[in-house]
């Protein structure tokens, strides 16, 4: 497995709350890019990357596979965050602390990122301070001290940066409609997972079981920007900062949205054998 760093203390830059507005149906590695697998017996998830999907197809042969066994119960825990590196500013802090305690809580076995790490012009060498800043003294909990995996098995997640569906900021992506949803759904893709957008949703499919979801609020959000999408599949909307947990055992998946301070905004569960969500 690959472990980012050891990760440092934290410091609170930021304490100002952004609540954001929730739509729909609420209730109550560093080898970023890099495809990783996760498998487990008996229950088996498999995690893809897409970034250079379609310019680089050979990229898959040569691409770093890791094997990661679930808990003794057969579960498998963890948190997906994206948009989120500005030096603790925009409450990365609050919502590391957060993902903090609930990565305790839930004993997650990794973290994944959507992307967007390193604001705003990325990383300039292996020695830049905003590696520190931005990551190694803001995600500081014991429990976030696990492997960051950045996108023929029983679960099939594939994480990207752009979204597919969205009703955020920068909405559908067509080309990824065009190109990439057939190929996922050719394969029986369970769910797709981004960044991009900053903000938290999940919208459903009319056509397939594949669920949209966008975990993009690792730090500045963007209240307000929203587009008018089909209420029939938009199950959930929030445009506050926040992140996304997730519980996958051999039967079923659970996903609940988080907001700064940790509580559940949405809740959703399928079966593989039903594909029902609640």
């Amino acid at each position: 497995m690959v472990i980012t760093k050891t990760m440092a203390h934290n410091h609170n830059h930021n304490h100002q709350i952004n609540s954001g507005r929730i739509a729909g149906a609420a209730s109550s590695s560093s080898s970023f890019g890099n495809l990783k697998r996760v498998v487990g017996m008996p229950l088996v998830v498999v995690l893809f990357s897409i970034i250079f999907f379609f310019t680089i197809p050979s990229c898959f042969s040569q691409l770093t596979r890791l094997e990661h066994q679930v808990k003794d119960d057969g579960s498998l825990s963890l948190l997906v965050v994206g948009d989120w590196g500005r030096r603790g500013h925009f409450n990365q802090t609050i919502v590391a602390s957060q993902m903090g305690r609930i990565g305790k809580e839930l004993d997650i076995d990794f973290v994944v990122s959507t992307g967007d790490n390193f604001y705003d012009d990325g990383l300039k060498g292996p020695h830049d301070p905003a590696f520190e800043e931005s990551f190694t003294e803001v995600y500081t909990a014991d429990s976030l001290q696990k492997p960051w995996y950045t996108s023929n098995s029983r679960w099939k997640i594939v994480v990207g940066h752009h979204a597919i569906r969205s009703a955020g900021h920068h909405g559908d992506t067509e080309e990824l409609i065009q190109h990439l949803l057939p190929i996922l759904k050719a394969n029986n893709v369970d769910l797709y997972v981004n960044g991009h957008d900053h903000c938290l949703e999940h919208i459903s499919s009319h056509d397939s079981p594949i669920q949209y979801l966008t975990s993009g609020a690792g730090s500045k959000a963007w209240r307000g920007d929203t587009k008018k999408y089909d209420e029939r599949v938009m199950k959930f909307f929030y445009d506050g900062q926040g992140f996304m947990s997730m519980q996958l055992t051999n039967a079923n998946v659970e996903v609940l949205f988080h907001d700064v301070l940790g509580q559940v905004l949405h809740r959703w569960k399928v079966s593989k054998d039903l594909h029902s969500s609640m």
